[in-house]
């Protein structure tokens, strides 16, 4: 009978369970070991995880994408009882979990469904799967057969096994292009090769997930900004609840990686601010680190930005800065485990998350969490980063700045004012417009000392709007801006409100 929050109010960690919480030295993690940092994570301000596949594969370590019973769960993680343990425990601190379901390609190797019955034709895998060309993917000759009543019907009985037996609250699907798609393109993007009975079972799987428990959620990572992704059902749509915003990623990760501020584009990092993936703000899931962001020939933001000097100034700053945009802009916000505590090497399933960090990185964790609450409202002063709209009004390439105003209804309480900074100069009195005059509180400046020793002292607190029209806005302020840095500022609600 559980409810977790719904997406606008979300924001999701995302998990492998193999390396996020080792307590013995040379063997994974457990959903067990995992569980004693729930606490942590409710305090950070998380209230949904997702996990990464969970499903049997080969050998102890994976990241778990190749999936070899899919109906199994992990035994180095904890098998079923390990994860039903993990997700009660989460439920109890108001944590959703969502888990990565791989229905792209099976195995390919120790694959439960190669040639189940013996019957194959040539070098098939036999009745789950393609027999010609449709069969080939990026990870092995493994597609499943789509248009097979039985191979539907064993997805369908798999996704809601997880979302009814495990009390899961939602699916995120991997690479779904590639079951509307033998190679993974967009609709339209060479129709002959196009899997119309992949895209009828992602429709079918999500129309029965919303008849049977209509308030539980579907991600797809599509990465191909199909609106149709997210469009219900009736219309035409696949019907998700929300998908991975590539165009997002590409843009802010890019903004803060680069050393040179005159090659930041401003009016790009707007787009990628403003931009929608469907008819409502949260059908995208917003993030400058993921697993595959920072693994397959990349690394994390940190190092990225200084190669073997990631704890340094530079780093600090512009990766908190990606930070506090993901925080503030529409959209449901994602951190990749360890992105708190500055974590600096790049993903592999057997390199654990360096919990000593919580101490040395104490500053940085805080600010994580003071974005996180002021993203949630814990404060109700800031109800406009849970609501639908945002305007960024302004895009100031020469300066390397963008203003912007997120709102559910509007006014005091409500509306948000958010500047960000991609220049390493430090503004005493930057002007800006406002939406309303009167006093805006600072409600968070991710340039104060308390984060980092070797930041700026910011000691502004408040800012006075006055008359006079500014960016289209009727009032104007200056505000105190640091290098690389977010500020954000609301207005108290009237007493008694």
């Amino acid at each position: 009978a559980w409810r977790g929050p719904g997406l606008p109010g979300q924001i999701i960690y995302e998990m492998h369970v193999g390396s996020f919480h080792v307590k013995e030295p040379g063997k994974p993690g457990t959903f067990y070991s995992a569980a004693e940092k729930l606490d942590y994570l409710a305090h950070l301000g998380i209230n949904a995880v997702e996990l990464m596949p969970a499903n049997e594969f080969p050998g102890g370590y994976s990241w778990g994408y190749n999936v070899a019973h899919p109906f199994a769960v992990e035994s180095e993680d904890g098998g079923p009882q390990g994860l039903k343990h993990f997700i009660d425990e989460a439920h109890r601190r108001g944590i959703a979990v969502f888990l990565d379901v791989v229905y792209n390609h099976a195995g390919p190797s120790d694959n439960a469904l190669w040639q189940y019955d013996g019957w194959h034709e040539g070098d098939g895998g036999g009745i789950y799967f393609y027999q010609d060309w449709r069969a080939e993917t990026p990870w092995g000759h493994t597609r499943p057969d789509y248009g097979r009543g039985e191979v539907r019907q064993y997805f369908r009985d798999n996704a809601l096994t997880w979302l009814e037996e495990f009390h899961l609250d939602g699916l995120r699907f991997d690479a779904t292009a590639y079951i509307r798609h033998v190679d993974g393109l967009d609709t339209g993007v060479d129709p002959a090769r196009e899997l119309p009975e992949g895209w009828a079972l992602l429709r079918w799987l999500n129309e029965e997930i919303q008849a049977r428990q209509p308030w539980k959620f579907t991600i797809a990572e599509d990465l191909k900004g199909n609106a149709w992704m997210t469009r219900d059902i009736g219309a035409g749509g696949a019907g998700f609840s929300s998908q991975w915003d590539p165009q997002f990623v590409g843009i802010i990760r890019g903004a803060i990686v680069g050393m040179a501020d005159e090659h930041r584009d401003m009016i790009a990092v707007k787009t990628a601010i403003e931009a929608a993936l469907g008819d409502d703000p949260f059908d995208r899931i917003i993030f400058t680190e993921s697993h595959d962001e920072d693994a397959n020939g990349q690394a994390r933001v940190p190092e990225e930005i200084a190669p073997g000097d990631a704890e340094s100034w530079y780093p600090k700053k512009r990766s908190t800065l990606g930070a506090g945009i993901v925080a503030t802009a529409p959209g449901v916000p994602m951190i990749f485990q360890g992105q708190e505590l500055l974590e600096a090497r790049w993903f592999h399933e057997e390199d654990p998350v360096d919990w000593s960090r919580v101490e040395s990185q104490r500053g940085i964790l805080q600010m994580y969490t003071d974005l996180f609450k002021l993203r949630r409202n814990w404060q109700n002063t800031t109800a406009g980063l849970t609501g639908p709209h945002v305007q960024v009004y302004h895009a100031n390439n020469a300066d390397n700045v963008v203003v912007y105003h997120r709102w559910k209804d509007g006014g005091p309480g409500d509306s948000v004012v958010v500047l960000a900074s991609f220049s390493r100069e430090s503004r005493a009195d930057y002007t800006v417009g406002f939406p309303a005059g009167g006093l805006w509180q600072v409600r968070f400046n991710s340039d104060w000392q308390g984060y980092a020793p070797e930041f700026g002292q910011q000691d502004v607190f408040a800012v006075e709007a006055v008359e006079g029209e500014y960016d289209g806005m009727p009032h104007q302020g200056k505000v105190a801006l640091g290098p690389y840095s977010v500020v954000i500022l609301s207005q108290d609600r009237p007493a008694g409100d």
